[in-house]
């Protein structure tokens, strides 16, 4: 009773604060986001007082069944639901700018609603987002099972679970408003910085203490990922977002850094949010899912230690290869560039990794699309991180820097393979955390696995094609000295390119849609009937690993 009343008074004392902090506020922005703390702080006392699991309560189908009681899955439940929304969320945006591109009036005169501020908040929505949430549900699931058990602190994860959903709204609905410290990947303002540290200090505590109690001696692979992207991600978020706020009142702050060195900071940040956000602790998500769906064990886990150490100590130091032909130093440049090509090694150490996982296994892609997709996935992260060191090169880099080249990797690495792996983790997910025999339909899940295929291709090519051709165009000097093509031409010129690009999204936001149709039938219970995927009887005799033969 004195923790519950310990609880509810903390909550009502931080909407105390945040509703003083509302009417002190020195601009609109900041008032509305202290209105959005109040509520939310408001909602979490009436949790507290009602029991952690409210939600579960008042709707019985997110409880899930009682199959796999052994484990705390109820956060791994909203998390995976939260995942598909948010990506829901990002991918819209996503097709409604790239649109803008084509047709500068779908910014539709408000400030709200223009691409500069549309574009932000789709990055943030799918990287952080749909991302994180995925992230954090997945290790939530995978630390439990690997070391067999219960969450450490059950209503930190909670906490954890919706404080971040707290983060996504504030700083989504800052970046509408205009309130954001311009950086990339690192837009939200100061008191949200300070917001998602508390947040992300309380994912650590939970993460590590279910691994201090673990009852299995061993500690899974997957594991040793998802730790370095926690902790990685929590000292460069501290770093880069070193500010001094204006007021304790007002949204503006000013960073702690100017110049070159504030460059280098957000770029050491920068790259490093992709290699640990987004390669570390989706290779985590990779080493637990693609065995237990091939159910096979991983290919050599000496290889996963070997390419573990090398992607946490080089891609560290990769970050100046976004500042080539700046005013940073050269050496510092050449240290980027030298440090990214080597990158490249244990990158595909991990691809590798993952698809030779599947040797024995190799007839389930004909049969089973979640495979498929989790192949597609580690294709396009092998693919990724080989454009990516090549795009570092100084000489490459003069002809891609600035262009839709730079858009291409990006997307071609996040809708493929961060994406990819994502939705097939989410179709492992659902029909165990709701006690169910299997998704409601195996061939809505192919459907899906094409329109995402298509998709990424015509996005992606689309944007080499239009990089390139900026590229060329813009270094197109005259017999006179003078440049042959002016901006406007170049952008004229991508026309086309940008009509591509949009039916890619377009494609790839269906697939999205036809998952969400496919999970709400699962959820309710329900299963489709239907051929099974291949009509050739599988041949067990045809389908063995290679093995050895000796000379004779």
């Amino acid at each position: 009773m004195d923790i519950l009343l310990t609880r509810v008074g903390a909550w009502l004392f931080v909407a105390f604060l945040a509703f003083v902090a509302m009417a002190a506020g020195a601009d609109q922005a900041y008032s509305f986001h202290m209105g959005i703390v109040c509520v939310a702080a408001l909602l979490a006392m009436l949790a507290s007082m009602n029991g952690f699991d409210f939600l579960t309560q008042r709707f019985p189908a997110l409880g899930g069944s009682a199959v796999q009681s052994r484990y705390d899955d109820d956060p791994i439940r909203w998390g995976v639901i939260a995942t598909l929304f948010w990506g829901i969320a990002g991918f819209t945006v996503g097709l409604i700018i790239a649109l803008q591109l084509a047709f500068p009036a779908l910014n539709l005169n408000l400030e709200y609603t223009t691409f500069g501020r549309l574009r932000p908040l789709h990055t943030s929505a799918v990287i952080f987002a749909f991302g994180g949430n995925a992230l954090i549900a997945t290790s939530f699931y995978v630390v439990q099972r690997t070391c067999r058990a219960r969450l450490a602190f059950p209503g930190l994860a909670r906490f954890v679970f919706w404080g971040y959903q707290l983060f996504i709204v504030l700083a989504a609905t800052g970046y509408l408003m205009g309130v954001t410290e311009g950086k990339e990947y690192a837009e939200p303002e100061w008191y949200v910085d300070i917001w998602l540290t508390v947040v992300w200090v309380s994912y650590l505590a939970v993460f590590v203490g279910t691994i201090v109690k673990r009852k299995e001696p061993h500690i899974y692979v997957a594991n040793w990922f998802y730790l370095s992207f926690i902790i990685t991600v929590a000292m460069l978020h501290l770093v880069n977002n070193l500010s001094m706020p204006v007021s304790i009142f007002g949204s503006k702050s000013y960073s702690a850094f100017a110049g070159v060195q504030d460059a280098l900071t957000q770029w050491w940040y920068g790259h490093n949010a992709v290699g640990f956000f987004l390669t570390a602790g989706f290779l985590a998500m990779m080493y637990y899912f693609v065995p237990k769906q091939a159910e096979r064990p991983v290919y050599s886990y000496r290889l996963s230690i070997v390419h573990f150490w090398s992607l946490i100590f080089l891609y560290i130091w990769a970050g100046p290869h976004h500042l080539h032909y700046t005013a940073l130093p050269d050496w510092a440049q050449t240290l980027g560039m030298v440090f990214s090509i080597v990158l490249w090694m244990p990158s595909w150490g991990g691809m590798i990794n993952g698809l030779m996982t599947l040797n024995g296994a190799w007839d389930k892609i004909r049969t089973d699309p979640i495979i498929r997709m989790m192949v597609m996935a580690l294709a396009f992260y092998g693919m990724s991180t080989f454009e990516g060191p090549m795009l570092s090169i100084k000489a490459v880099n003069s002809l891609s820097h600035y262009t839709d080249w730079t858009i291409g990797h990006v997307h071609s690495g996040a809708l493929g393979w961060n994406g990819m792996i994502t939705f097939a983790c989410l179709y492992y997910l659902f029909p165990r955390l709701w006690g169910r025999t299997r998704m409601y339909s195996l061939r809505m899940i192919n459907w899906h696995f094409w329109l995402s295929t298509l998709g990424i291709v015509f996005y992606a090519s689309a944007m080499w094609v239009s990089g390139i051709m900026q590229g060329l165009m813009w270094r197109e000097y005259g017999a006179d000295g003078y440049l042959v093509y002016s901006f406007v031409e170049t952008v004229a010129a991508m026309f086309p390119m940008y009509l591509i690009r949009a039916f890619g999204g377009l494609l790839y936001l269906s697939g999205a849609l036809v998952m969400v149709y496919n999970v709400w039938m699962t959820v309710a219970g329900k299963l489709r009937i239907e051929k099974p995927m291949t009509e050739t009887p599988y041949n067990p005799e045809a389908d063995r690993p290679y093995v050895a033969v000796p000379a004779e």
